[in-house]
């Protein structure tokens, strides 16, 4: 049997190659938007270092049983030893490290395997717990690399709302290890299999030829990041909007007061001054996938309601206030409101107690995660 060696600290741990296939991205939920919550892309491409220090690419290729992170997830580590992102929960990136240097060292690409599985674990391995197994493959990253070309390629896809796909070779006697864009010098079979992962809208693990002669990819389909309308700049969609950009969703946020809608109080937002009657016309709304109403002014809110109603996207519209103000507002929208029947969730936010605008943030940007995620059923 294929077994492969994984080092931590001096010790070793013996790991089955043949049972790192878990690879699988489901659709989404019914009457849910085609969404990624895993934007560990875009928080790496944000966060990283932008000069030409050398850099480690780091991304879990498979998973079995029980681990922190996914296939596709990604970690960024730096030379100096910093890093962004995290492929568990702490217990590790201090192994990954070293591993690193020699990805440093060489310029070559290496691949790591750990078993958390069973009782062997706390005698050979980290004594993590975890019950799980992990392949990753480490390769360089500077600027100009091969990595560093592929995720910049996607995240522009993404960040335009566009879905797309990333190859990573973890297995090859012909290809140098490493990401890619489904392109050459990627064989013919690679980039079909990405082409078949964009149309199926689920990542797979990709296997061609041999034993011995065998190259072995995963094939990652990226749906776009979560995207976040926020109509009203008051002081309290400041904390939205950080937890919102902290998770690495785009927002954008629409006000008709110059003063709140300031580019300056929402760092990484996209912000526009517009009237809330001609939301339609400012906003690709069937871009966002969730809205927050917002304003504290009750005409203000009433046209953006009537606008999202209208135009018939997002699938999640919260509305900020009690549910006097709800019904008050439901009135004034007359028939205009069936359009939000099943949309519309007021008061917006999981109850959570909240009583500050950051808790009252927190509700809010939890319930959209959880509807995004297929945990919540329709408003």
């Amino acid at each position: 049997m294929d077994r492969k060696l994984s080092r931590y600290a001096g010790r070793v741990a013996m790991i089955e190659v043949s049972t790192l296939y878990a690879v699988a991205v489901s659709a989404p939920p019914s009457g849910r938007p085609e969404v990624r919550l895993d934007t560990s892309l875009e928080v790496l491409l944000e966060r990283a270092p932008v000069d030409d220090t050398p850099k480690v690419l780091a991304t879990v290729v498979a998973t079995a049983g029980s681990t922190y992170r996914k296939a596709g997830a990604r970690m960024l580590i730096m030379a100096d030893g910093s890093y962004v992102g995290l492929l568990s929960g702490g217990c590790l990136e201090s192994d990954l490290m070293l591993h690193a240097e020699r990805v440093l060292d060489t310029g070559m690409p290496h691949v790591v395997e750990y078993d958390m599985r069973g009782p062997d674990d706390i005698l050979f391995g980290i004594g993590a717990g975890c019950e799980g197994a992990m392949r990753v493959l480490l390769e360089p990253a500077a600027k100009g690399s091969l990595a560093a070309a592929a995720l910049t390629a996607a995240a522009r896809s993404t960040s335009a709302g566009l879905r797309t796909s990333l190859v990573t070779v973890h297995e090859s006697p012909e290809l140098m290890l490493g990401t890619y864009i489904a392109a050459p010098p990627l064989p013919t079979a690679l980039i079909g299999a990405a082409e078949q992962s964009l149309n199926a809208a689920a990542s797979r693990d990709f296997l061609l030829g041999t034993q011995g002669r065998r190259s072995r990819a995963l094939v990652q389909f990226l749906a776009p990041p979560p995207h976040l309308l926020i109509c009203g700049a008051g002081q309290d969609a400041q904390p939205l909007v950080q937890y919102a950009r902290a998770l690495g969703w785009r927002v954008s946020v629409v006000d008709h007061r110059a003063g709140f809608a300031d580019p300056a109080r929402f760092p990484g937002a996209e912000v526009k001054c517009a009237e809330a009657c001609s939301l339609r016309s400012t906003v690709d709304l069937e871009g966002c996938h969730a809205a927050i109403v917002m304003s504290h002014h009750l005409h203000a809110d009433s046209a953006y309601l009537r606008e999202l109603a209208e135009f018939g996207s997002p699938a999640y519209v919260g509305l900020l206030g009690p549910a006097a103000r709800r019904n008050r507002l439901a009135k004034d929208l007359g028939s205009a409101m069936d359009a939000l029947k099943f949309r519309l969730r007021a008061p917006v936010g999981i109850d959570l107690g909240a009583v500050t605008p950051e808790g009252i943030a927190l509700a809010i940007i939890s319930e959209v995660h959880a509807w995004l995620a297929g945990r919540l059923a329709a408003g």
